[in-house]
């Protein structure tokens, strides 16, 4: 049944397309409420659970995936090779930590984009001109033309299909043979296997190779023990075209309470946290696990009345507070925000995003950032709560099976040039 949530609508709603037909839009929106939802209540109650137990120091999570998806990108063996990023990375936090990693993707889902301006100057045949931004394949297209840059309501239609065919794939490779745990040597990509950081994982998943033996020969039926070849793989993305969101919210029967089942997880960004809004006037009556990113501008009693907001009824794993404060003021500006939030005795997971805080522009002109700042971050994170005896719950990371250059630094020392 769906559960019609309008109240957002007499609220201020920040980073919305444009659109050109709003009729259009209304139909759409009545035809997206008429499908099918993308994930089950079960589920994101499920994550919800797992979310507590990282809270409580129990856990840990690992969320990462694509910055935007794309229509583009919508095939098997990207989807594939994203899945066993995340299942590599989190084989390793899992053997170093000695704790369960609750795996989320933001996958699924993140077609649509917050953006600085509304518009952009692109260069044309006889100089400048000025189309609409870019907003994500659910709203426009990148092409650097006008009928390209309108937003047409008809990309939501294509971005639920979209979100559906990867739900597909996401749980057949999550639950089949690619997340068995014999298998994790296939998880470390072709491009990584050769550097330094490959080879140390070849040597990790050996050690875990021989782990698995050893529990054979004590008579242990790997067969039968489902977590070591099948693996709990969720999916996020953020709460940000509100029309979409609305459509894909419906009541559990079991519960009577309303989801947005468009997604496992949604979060709020930070460009769009305002208490009143209307993004976190939609995302505070769903029942989903819900994340709060929190960027430098934020104030401690900011943080304190939101998640309040989020979780009045103080749901151990309702609300994941992500951080992205940048390294040069995670040290500076996280505690106050910690310790203003612990006041209110309500049990949430904190996460860093080492990734959105520390993002500049290369000499090409083109968005990056450096390696030493990411780890810079995520360091000063955990200092952070070792300091103040709080749990550091997880990370929130921007990640890709393919072989691309996004970073400055790093292993392979990669210059801006």
């Amino acid at each position: 049944m769906r559960h019609v949530i309008d109240s957002w609508r007499s609220r201020p709603a920040q980073q919305q397309p444009d659109w050109p037909d709003p009729m259009g839009v209304r139909a759409v929106g009545v035809e997206l409420a008429g499908l099918p939802p993308l994930v089950a209540p079960s589920e994101c109650d499920r994550l919800r659970q797992q979310l507590a137990a990282v809270a409580r120091g129990e856990a840990f999570l690992l969320q990462g995936g694509d910055c935007a998806e794309t229509f583009a990108t919508l095939n098997a063996a990207q989807i594939r090779d994203k899945v066993r990023v995340l299942l590599a990375m989190a084989v390793v936090l899992t053997y170093g930590a000695s704790v369960p990693v609750v795996k989320v993707g933001r996958i699924a889902g993140q077609y649509a984009k917050p953006r600085t301006s509304n518009s952009e100057l692109v260069s044309i045949s006889d100089g400048f001109g000025e189309l609409p931004s870019y907003r994500g394949d659910a709203v426009n297209d990148l092409a650097r033309t006008v009928a390209g840059r309108r937003p047409d309501p008809q990309r939501m239609l294509r971005a639920y299909y979209a979100a559906a065919l990867t739900l597909n794939l996401v749980r057949s490779f999550s639950r089949g043979g690619l997340a068995d745990l014999r298998q994790a040597h296939a998880w470390n990509a072709d491009f990584v296997q050769r550097s330094p950081a490959g080879r140390r994982y070849e040597s990790l998943v050996t050690e875990i190779d021989r782990a698995l033996a050893f529990m054979r020969a004590c008579g242990v039926d790997l067969d039968a023990e489902g977590s070591t070849h099948g693996v709990d793989l969720f999916a996020s993305h953020e709460a940000l075209l509100l029309e979409y969101e609305s459509a894909l919210t419906r009541v559990d029967e079991v519960s009577g309470r309303p989801y947005d089942l468009s997604a496992h997880m949604l979060w709020v960004g930070d460009r769009t946290r305002q208490l009143e809004g209307a993004h976190v006037d939609l995302v505070s009556q769903v029942a989903n696990p819900v994340g709060l990113k929190l960027g430098p501008s934020a104030r401690p009693e900011d943080a304190a009345a939101l998640v309040e907001r989020l979780d009045p009824d103080g749901v151990p794993g309702r609300v994941t507070v992500i951080a992205r404060l940048g390294a040069g003021a995670v040290l500076d500006r996280l505690p106050p925000i910690v310790e203003k939030v612990n006041a209110t005795g309500h049990e949430v997971v904190w996460v860093c995003d080492p990734m959105h805080g520390n993002t500049m522009e290369s000499s090409t002109g083109l968005k990056t950032r450096h390696f030493d700042d990411v780890v810079a971050e995520v360091t000063g994170f955990f200092a952070v709560h070792r300091g103040l005896g709080t749990v550091p719950g997880g990370v929130h990371v921007e990640l890709t099976g393919e072989d691309v250059t996004e970073c400055l630094g790093g292993a392979d020392r990669i210059l801006d040039a």
